[in-house]
């Protein structure tokens, strides 16, 4: 195993990652047992158990079943996530928006609206913290994916769809864990049950009854308990479930040693590929449609990667190289020995029947409750790291992301989408409450995921690693050669639950297609449609526009010029705030900014005209827009601004002045000092902008009628160095600032134009839902209403 690793680490090196000491090691370790691993560790209750016993004709067919379980394993999560696709972390987050941040930010496919500046900036700051290499020759791959758009639009869409496959799993995997668990307990109560009838007419109609009607009511009510447990947070679940997963591991394993033992000792033999050869050389329909099922065993592989922003990559790779994985291959080969010896009962194939004692069986069927609901948390902790990084980059409509760690970014929960997903799962399982179909769509989510995750890899192993071509090129045969095969034995059986999978992806596409066409188009709607500075500050005055006291903050999307909204506006209502903010919000493709390189402020036309422009940028994990003291960061970032505009040399030309890179909390601010006064409530004072002093993210919302913190800002003690010009600015924020504080956001209403097709139309009537219906405003800045004006514009696409 040393020897593999150091090979790999040979071909593909990891960058510097932070000094992560054993004790947090273990302790994450112990945690994701409780959410990564659970699904490849329930991944046994149903692997097996979905296969036709009519399909298997003799006992060395489970034996070449068993060599494939054995290489899958091998292969995908040892090989390529463990060993690989691990290393390719964007900062301590995985996934498949991860690599596609990646690519975009080493070579020019983005599609996601972006400044200029901030992207030379973060160019720059990468160039810096990069060790010094010797100069590589120009990479032909990169040329070719940026000279086509059509590479972009396809980068792009396999980014959404494996987002896509991420949140299916994350609805059908809690179905048919669950669904698998309450089957064995349906069996254990009709075995039960029919100790207390003689007739064997009411012992079979009671037997049939537990088997039938028990599963899926009580399927649905672990499913109902386990979303709502959700909103505890990673560390809590983890915490909660891991203990149930170790219980659940070292109990099967140990009966899978028992039965290796007990039936089938030759089972062992299986590890060799002859076996495997053997299966391919007699390949027929049949054969093809066993193998749909033993892709279930990988299931819950693409997780160890979805959910890295949980956890750390070594704690990952720990626990399934020293635990999960030769647990689990006990626990594979005593299940086969089992069926092996038994082909001819009709229970065989589950695994609750190699159990030896029949009251050790009905032990291990509560236990299987407990360890299916756990199996679940996997993709749907995965799920919600998706969305948080998929809205990010305005590809879901808004939702609420509440972050339920201090210490670990990633660990995230979304309300919204986690009863979407109950809601979802219990649809699938009460209509086809059957286990075979829901394995058929599982797997084919499983498998697309990961043909998705292998052909990013593959472009960052030659774009980000700056490895051969033919290095990547070996990367895509290996691994995606293997999901491929799965993936077609799956479509073999697409009539029989695998189109349940299409339904789910054409749901989550079409959210995620029309949001993002939706965000595009009014970007390049606002684009170009807005007005010149020279029209604010030369023409206006001719139409009358006067000034009236106090800060205007207008927030657009817009980071030049002045967005079509306030033009608007100002026409009809020729009045604007003595200072103006420009404020504007861009992403960028990594997880983080550091605060102190956060903010981009700059200066709009004269000096005498007292508006300024303010870009925010965040990352795909950022959670800026949320925190309470937001407009002071802004007024303060200005005030330093204002301080440092004449001496700044690390700043960035513009067409409209110079734009200086500062943070929220600066060393040697001496621009304002805060001086925090209390207010009774939000709306006790309607002109003046109220915030919060800074409060966990858990804590109950805002506007609760709670007494708060109000800042303001005085200027420091006269000093020399201070230019007395200077001081008169900073005096004149203040005063506005006492003034009051308005905010103005442009409405949009987006309509399709006469003539549109149909698939135009539809993308812009979803995006129209989605926008009215959206839980988190634009602007997610606690404004109070008094103060929010609303500017609505008519965008005709």
């Amino acid at each position: 195993m040393m020897i593999l690793e150091q090979f790999i680490i040979y071909l593909f090196p990891m960058a510097f990652v932070q000094k992560e000491t054993w004790r947090h090691t273990l302790i994450l370790s112990f945690q994701s047992l409780g959410v990564i691993y659970g699904r490849l560790s329930t991944a046994p209750l149903y692997v097996f158990e979905s296969i036709d016993p009519e399909d298997i004709k003799s006992p060395s067919e489970i034996h070449e079943l068993f060599s494939f379980v054995f290489w899958t394993l091998t292969i995908i999560p040892l090989l390529k996530y463990a060993f690989i696709v691990l290393r390719a972390d964007d900062n301590g987050e995985g996934g498949p928006f991860s690599l596609y941040s990646l690519l975009c930010r080493h070579a020019t496919v983005g599609l996601i609206p972006s400044d200029r500046g901030t992207n030379k900036i973060l160019n720059h700051e990468e160039d810096i913290s990069s060790t010094p290499s010797k100069s590589k020759p120009e990479n032909k791959a990169k040329r070719v994916l940026e000279k086509h758009k059509s590479s972009h639009y396809l980068l792009l869409f396999l980014a959404l769809l494996g987002a896509c496959m991420i949140l299916s799993d994350a609805v059908l995997t809690p179905a048919i864990s669950v669904l698998s668990a309450t089957s064995g307990l349906g069996r254990s109560l009709a075995k039960i049950s029919v100790k207390f009838f003689s007739s064997e007419k009411m012992k079979d109609h009671v037997e049939h009854a537990m088997k039938k009607y028990v599963p899926t009511p009580v399927a649905c009510a672990i499913l109902v308990c386990l979303f709502t447990l959700q909103h505890h947070g990673t560390k809590r679940i983890g915490c909660i479930f891991a203990p149930i997963v170790i219980t659940w591991l070292f109990f099967i394993s140990g009966f899978g040693l028992y039965n290796i033992i007990r039936w089938d000792t030759q089972i062992l033999c299986g590890i060799s590929p002859v076996y495997m050869i053997r299966f391919i050389k007699k390949i027929n329909l049949r054969h093809w449609k066993l193998l749909s099922s033993i892709v279930l065993c990988i299931a819950g592989s693409e997780a160890m990667f979805a959910d890295l922003g949980h956890f750390s990559k070594k704690s990952i790779k720990i626990t399934f190289v020293c635990f999960i994985y030769p647990v689990l291959l006990l626990t594979y080969a005593g299940q086969a020995a089992f069926i092996s010896k038994n082909l001819g009962f009709a229970e065989a194939f589950h695994l609750s029947e190699s159990i030896p004692d029949k009251n050790l069986q009905h032990v291990f069927a509560v236990l299987s409750l407990f360890a299916s609901a756990v199996g679940s948390q996997a993709t749907i902790t995965a799920g919600f790291s998706i969305i948080n990084q998929c809205q990010a980059l305005d590809c879901f409509p808004r939702v609420k992301v509440v972050h339920t760690s201090e210490k670990i970014f990633g660990q995230v929960y979304v309300p919204d989408v986690n009863w979407l997903c109950m809601i979802l799962s219990l649809v699938f399982t009460i209509g086809l409450h059957d286990v075979s179909q829901l394995g058929k769509a599982t797997g084919l989510a499983i498998t697309s995921g990961m043909l998705v995750t292998t052909c990013l890899m593959s472009l960052v192993i030659s774009l980000y690693w700056g490895k051969n071509f033919l290095l990547s090129v070996c990367f895509m045969l290996l691994f995606g050669s293997i999901e491929a095969i799965y993936l077609s034995t799956i479509l073999t059986s697409f009539f029989r639950g695998a189109w349940c999978l299409i339904l789910l992806f054409l749901f989550f596409m079409t959210i995620m297609a029309a949001w993002h066409y939706g965000t595009l188009k009014k970007y390049k709607f606002d684009v170009e449609n807005k007005v010149t500075i020279d029209w604010l500050t030369e023409y206006s005055p001719g139409l009358g526009v006067s000034r009236v006291a106090g800060i205007g903050f207008i927030y657009s999307d817009v980071d030049m010029g002045i967005p079509a909204f306030f033009s608007h506006f100002i026409t009809n209502l020729p009045a604007f705030h003595q200072v103006l903010i420009f404020v504007s919000f861009k992403s960028s493709p990594v997880p983080f900014i550091p605060a102190n390189r956060r903010y981009l402020i700059g200066r709009v036309g004269p000096k005498e005209y007292r508006i300024y422009r303010c870009i925010v940028r965040y990352g795909y994990c950022d959670n800026v827009r949320d925190t309470d003291d937001f407009e002071d960061q802004i007024v303060s970032s200005i005030g330093e601004f204002i301080t440092r505009e004449e001496y700044d040399y690390e700043s960035l030309n513009s067409p409209e002045g110079r734009l200086i890179i500062l943070g929220s909390q600066m060393e040697d601010g001496n621009a304002f000092i805060p001086v925090e006064d209390l207010c009774e409530s939000v709306g006790s004072d309607q002109t003046i902008a109220v915030n919060e002093s800074r409060r966990h993210l858990l804590d109950v919302p805002s506007g609760s009628g709670v007494n708060r913190k109000k800042v303001r800002f005085m200027l420091p003690p006269k000093s020399p160095q201070m230019q007395p010009s200077v001081r008169e600015e900073l005096q004149e924020i203040i005063d506005a600032r006492e003034s009051g504080t308005a905010y103005f956001l442009g409405h949009s209403h987006l309509i399709a134009r006469k003539g549109s097709n149909f698939f135009k139309k539809l993308l812009i009537m979803t995006y129209v839902f989605l926008d009215k219906n959206g839980r988190e405003p634009p602007v997610a800045l606690n404004i109070p209403n008094a103060a929010l004006l609303e500017v609505g514009t008519v965008y005709t696409i």
